[in-house]
């Protein structure tokens, strides 16, 4: 492994990176910068890409892959009724007045033109299901499919000797040592006992797995945010994008008080280089700097942050020395997924977010320490840690309960325990899952009183019978009961009394997954100073963008969305400036 990204390194240091003078330097190789790049390099731009880490991909490997961006031509192929007015409507009843409204009429304007130059002009692929929900889908100009694109699946192998430098998924998010799988994966694995269709798709599964470890480290049947992130990445290569890895920005120098030079270390070796068009910042977000972390986000400070390591927040202070400014306005400054954690075998800490997969089933429900219920448990990820954090302020929920009967168990696994009868036992053992033979019994185990624990399961079933969750209104959307409740189940996909022993809980925590505080920019991801002026040649996207979404979370990728494509207005802003002639004189 050690070699091959030696060798990569040493490559792509040749030729272009001695030459030491480019027209866009993009700092941090996720989406964003994957992206921005690559846009750079379409325009006939020369780009350099430096990454902190040894690999690329960051959050966004992590992550589904799916990006939000309404009224592209993905839309019309699964018959979705949208128009960039009725996406501007919506926006307006989620978002409001936490965000400008301009930036993100540039965002829904220049969604389609982003989505369709990286099709035609590289190994970018989308697709959008026929049945996607908006995450407040009860809002004026929600749709219920076409605006969530997700990356097609990749085969790795044609990275050949780039492979290793995608940043792995998530161990649990996998199988079988490195496999990933989709919800149609982990069905058809469940039914491969019942099912012939359901047999043959495992079978060809465990078949490709197992020929690839004879090769391979781990699965190169590449999903979601790898699959996006491998088609960035052979992209750049065979437009022979340099890039520079385990490399940091030690310094900015400056003419007429934008960048012109930067100072960058990599492996103990510092150099300079010319930035003639444009610096464009795309690290991740201030979420892993200690100091950045206790200032913007809510208190008490979160203590896990499923993100990858490589935003360290280390550009934020040399941006913030020259002059660029965080935003003040928003819902809040990150954006958050209940997670839960365990030791691995080799000492790290697994963190795992509970996304759609469990809170909102049938047969589960999410209590505080006090055994009461408080949120909506179908709601998408981010508003229901936001009610974890607002009902810790009057009643302790950190760590909250997500409580599971067998039959939940069973049917839809709970966090890192996937679904089925086997492959509980370590779970059990070191403590993630608590096990119980009754409510009571479960109850005394987490420290709830026995008596509240039962009333308030009890009050749950009953709305489970009726369909009908009179306390939070749990499956009373199409988004909760299309995405996070069964569809198959009544007669409320996402209520199913929890009455079926043994009991099973983990404990929740509040989650940091990005940034939504970051640096204002203009309609063209031109960084502003405190004075509302732009610092020209200096852009941001990604996390370390102030969110165009104030804080708020209406749909699926709504962060790997905006990246893109402002990553391509900043791109489209430096190849105009550079064409005039400014940007050229400039340097």
């Amino acid at each position: 492994m050690n070699r091959t990204e030696a060798t990569v390194r040493t490559d792509h240091q040749l030729g272009d990176i001695e030459s030491g003078s480019f027209d866009v330097i993009v700092i941090g190789a996720g989406a964003a910068g994957l992206s921005a790049a690559l846009f750079a390099a379409i325009a006939g731009l020369k780009p350099l890409l430096v990454e902190h880490t040894d690999r690329v991909g960051g959050t966004s490997a992590y992550s589904a892959g799916s990006a939000w961006i309404p009224n592209t031509h993905h839309a019309a192929l699964v018959g979705a009724d949208d128009s960039i007015d009725k996406a501007a409507l919506y926006l307006r009843h989620s978002v409001g007045n936490e965000s400008p409204e301009s930036m993100r009429l540039a965002f829904l304007a220049n969604g389609p033109k982003a989505v369709a130059d990286l099709e035609q002009h590289s190994h970018v692929r989308f697709r959008a299901r026929k049945l996607h929900p908006d995450y407040n889908s009860d809002l004026p100009g929600a749709t219920l499919k076409g605006r969530v694109l997700e990356a097609m699946p990749f085969d790795g192998r044609e990275l050949g000797d780039l492979f290793d430098l995608v940043r792995e998924p998530i161990p649990e998010f996998t199988v079988l040592g490195g496999m990933m799988v989709n919800q149609e994966d982990v069905l058809n694995f469940l039914s491969a006992g019942r099912s012939w269709r359901a047999f043959r798709h495992s079978a060809g599964l465990l078949a490709r797995h197992a020929l690839d470890r004879l090769s391979h480290r781990r699965g190169t049947r590449l999903m979601m945010g790898n699959a996006l992130t491998a088609r960035l990445l052979l992209s750049l290569r065979e437009r022979g994008v340099p890039m520079l890895l385990n490399a940091s920005v030690k310094a900015i120098d400056l003419r007429d008080g934008s960048p012109s030079q930067l100072t960058i270390e990599q492996d103990g070796v510092t150099r300079t280089l010319v930035c003639r068009g444009g610096l464009v910042s795309a690290t991740g977000g201030f979420n892993r700097h200690p100091r950045l972390r206790a200032e913007l986000l809510r208190q008490p400070v979160a203590q896990y942050c499923p993100g990858a390591q490589g935003h360290t927040g280390q550009l934020h202070e040399l941006l913030s020395g020259i002059g660029a400014r965080y935003g003040a306005d928003g819902r809040d400054s990150a954006f958050w997924a209940p997670v839960s954690v365990r030791r691995r075998r080799n000492g790290e800490t697994a963190v795992f977010p509970h996304f759609i997969f469990d809170r909102g089933r049938p047969g589960t429900i999410t209590v505080n320490q006090s055994g009461r219920r408080f949120v909506n448990e179908a709601l998408s990820y981010h508003p229901f840690t936001q009610g974890m954090l607002d009902a810790n302020a009057i009643s302790p929920s950190i760590p909250a309960y997500l409580i599971a009967d067998e039959t939940a168990l069973r049917k839809y696994g709970l966090g890192m325990a996937r679904p089925g009868r086997w492959g509980r036992g370590p779970f059990i053992r070191d403590g993630y899952l608590t096990r119980a033979e009754s409510l009571a019994e479960l109850a005394a185990k987490l420290g709830i009183a026995p008596a509240e624990l039962t009333a308030t399961v009890q009050r749950f079933n009953e709305f489970a019978r009726t369909g009908i969750d009179q306390d939070f209104g749990r499956g009373s959307t199409d988004y909760q009961r299309i995405t996070a409740g069964d569809m198959s189940h009544g007669p409320n996909p996402c209520l199913g009394a929890v009455d079926t022993a043994p009991f099973y809980a983990v404990r929740l925590f509040p989650g940091d997954i990005g940034a939504a505080t970051g640096f204002v920019t203009d309609e063209s991801a031109c960084v502003l100073r405190h004075d509302g002026s732009r610092i020209e040649r200096l852009y941001a996207c990604g996390n370390d963008m102030h969110s165009v979404m104030g804080g708020n979370y209406p749909g699926p990728g709504i962060t790997l969305g905006p990246a893109i494509v402002f990553a391509y207005i900043a791109v489209q802003d430096i190849a105009r400036r550079m064409n005039n002639g400014t940007a050229s004189a400039a340097a």
